[in-house]
């Protein structure tokens, strides 16, 4: 579903089409143009930083979420017109594929690492959940999780279909390393597999939410290592 930019939205344009910076303010902006509009052909595209503008929009929807994030918002904050938006990205949603999956690539790896690179199921949610209070509370940008928080108030069926199910692959990936550990004797053959991989799923869901509300790194850190005591031993 193509999101279109409404009349409200749209801000006073320049005669290239591009969105002009509010009077007294200069636009961060990311476009590199030429020294002089003789040194740029008539109709060609000013160039920027897709890297740099990607970037922009990530720290965008994790901040705002999906649908508070409006294509006004995108244009401030990636430093660039809604035509160079549109040519560069496609629309919004499309936009926000590219978001989430740069994010997961970039800021949301650490939880397929721990679980791949741990050699238990219990040792790999302990890493996760500890580097969780890490990550959700890193200066500099956004708290908490993108996946998480985007898709807040989110009345894009499409959208909020997504991320749901992005956040249900990792609770299955869970799932199955724990049942993975009781077929080699590493935990109990009565442990529910299911419940403790949803209450690890609920572990770091809400250690996002306690980060967006203020936890500190410590204060997420402890309750990471309170959540393992539920674990059953092998």
């Amino acid at each position: 579903m193509h999101s279109m930019v409404s009349t409200q939205e749209n801000k006073a344009q320049d005669a290239t089409g591009e969105e002009a910076a509010p009077a007294g303010r200069k636009a961060p902006s990311v476009e590199r143009e030429a020294a002089s509009a003789g040194r740029r052909g008539r109709g060609r595209p000013r160039s920027f930083d897709r890297e740099t503008a990607l970037e922009r929009a990530i720290m965008a929807f994790w901040e705002r979420g999906y649908e508070a994030t409006s294509v006004s918002d995108l244009t401030r904050a990636m430093g660039i017109g809604a035509p160079s938006l549109y040519a560069a990205f496609g629309d919004k949603r499309a936009l926000f594929d590219e978001v989430v999956q740069v994010y997961g690539a970039r800021y949301g790896s650490f939880t397929a690492r721990a679980l791949a690179e741990e050699p238990t199921a219990r040792a790999g949610v302990h890493r996760m959940l500890r580097e969780a209070a890490v990550e959700y509370t890193a200066p500099g940008r956004p708290h908490g999780c993108l996946v998480v928080h985007a898709a807040t108030n989110c009345s894009t069926p499409e959208v909020e279909q997504d991320l749901r199910d992005r956040r249900n692959a990792a609770i299955a990936a869970i799932e199955s390393r724990i049942r993975a550990d009781i077929a080699a004797g590493e935990l109990p053959p009565d442990t529910d597999a299911a419940a403790l991989a949803r209450h690890a799923g609920a572990m770091i869901q809400g250690m996002s939410q306690q980060a967006r509300d203020g936890a500190s790194r410590a204060e997420l850190e402890a309750l990471a290592e309170i959540a393992m005591t539920i674990w059953p031993r092998g």
